[in-house]
């Protein structure tokens, strides 16, 4: 693999990852930009002891535009974006409109109970092919595994900027799920703090612990596996399945059988086989209902400095689509009450699954 770093108009750090070691990524980026817009603000909400983002900035950002102006294409001549190479294996570059950045940040006052700081920290977009057409589902696994190169990197990179708490890896898929951009890509937000969903989960791990010596995590998996009922598929390194208490009509996690705390950590058996299982999973949930599924693709990873020897990596993918014409709303009882109902049983969704998979 070969890495390139370099930087767009505006100052901003953009990386490509190539398989060939003679790739020419020496195009400069000739747009005239405007400067980078300040950090956001974090502000703590003291009633949920959790801190949100406030990132006025990103209400500019570029929404939904035609192909032929899709600034994740590599340029050509007389269109510009934010690849200047005329083609690409896999680019990685700084968010444009990022919720996190190392900009200087001016807060003012808020009053009441809230705390203020500056939303350090940086957010970066991850383009997966240079095919504005392509999905990842289609990728061949030769791409996945550079596709995980760039996380892999860009996940020990971030990790070591000051204040970074931890460091997540996704992907956003189809309008429903609210996509800006078409292209296949994905993001990768270094957080100056420990997510909600993260801490609840190492609660729980460290709660498992003491009271069982075991590791939750990797027990899950081992209950999965030996139940085999919501399992949708598996290699000698991978397993898929609909988790018992999925909260959403569609969910599958992907746990590598081998306990690690972050994507670096996988060897490299682990990390090629990865790809041609993920890619069958994806593929089996685009047959769910007959067209491309909505979805969010989420890496969970250990936190840069506490609760790695609870974690355990993994991918969860889910999907707001519960029938072929029909999307799962967060109505009153999820938004409000963080209190999840799912109109679909796991178990039938794994089944629907699993015969799309081995088929």
């Amino acid at each position: 693999m070969k890495r390139t770093i370099t930087h767009l108009a505006d100052g901003r750090e953009l990386l490509y990852f190539d398989r060939r070691d003679d790739a020419d990524r020496s195009a400069a980026d000739l747009r005239d930009l405007p400067p980078r817009p300040p950090a956001s603000e974090l502000r703590y909400d003291p009633l949920t002891e959790e801190w949100i983002a406030v990132a006025g900035h990103r209400q500019s950002r570029t929404f939904l535009p035609p192909a032929d102006e899709c600034p994740l294409c590599p340029s050509a001549p007389g269109r510009l974006t934010e690849i200047p190479s005329p083609d690409y294996d896999v680019a990685v570059f700084e968010n444009r409109f990022p919720s996190f950045s190392g900009q200087p940040v001016g807060t003012a006052p808020v009053g009441g109970l809230s705390e203020v700081r500056p939303g350090t920290g940086r957010c970066e977009v991850v383009c997966f092919t240079s095919d504005h057409d392509s999905s990842f589902s289609r990728l061949s696994p030769e791409q996945v595994e550079l596709v995980m190169e760039a996380w892999i990197d860009r996940t020990a990179e971030l990790s070591a900027l000051p204040g970074v708490e931890q460091v997540f890896c996704f992907e956003n898929r189809g309008p429903e799920i609210g996509i800006t951009l078409a292209h296949p890509h994905g993001q990768i937000y270094a957080y100056p703090y420990v997510t909600p969903r993260t801490r609840l989960s190492l609660q729980a791990a460290e709660r498992h612990r003491r009271r069982t010596g075991g590791d939750l995590f990797a027990d899950v998996l081992a209950a999965e596996r030996e139940a085999g009922v919501r399992v949708v598929a598996a290699n000698e390194h991978w397993t898929a399945f609909v988790p018992a208490a999925a909260r959403w009509p569609v969910e599958v996690h992907l746990y590598p059988h081998r306990r690690v705390p972050d994507l670096g950590s996988l060897d490299a058996d682990e990390r090629a086989a990865f790809g041609p299982l993920y890619t069958r999973v994806l593929r089996a949930l685009d047959g769910l209902f007959g067209v491309p599924l909505p979805y969010v693709a989420a890496w969970h990873q250990a936190p840069v400095h506490t609760g790695r020897d609870l974690s355990y990596a993994h991918l969860e993918v889910f999907s707001i689509r519960r029938a072929p014409d029909k999307l799962k709303y967060l109505a009153g009882s999820e938004s409000a009450m963080g209190a999840f109902v799912n109109d679909v049983l796991p178990e039938d969704t794994a089944r629907r699954l699993r015969s799309l998979a081995e088929g």
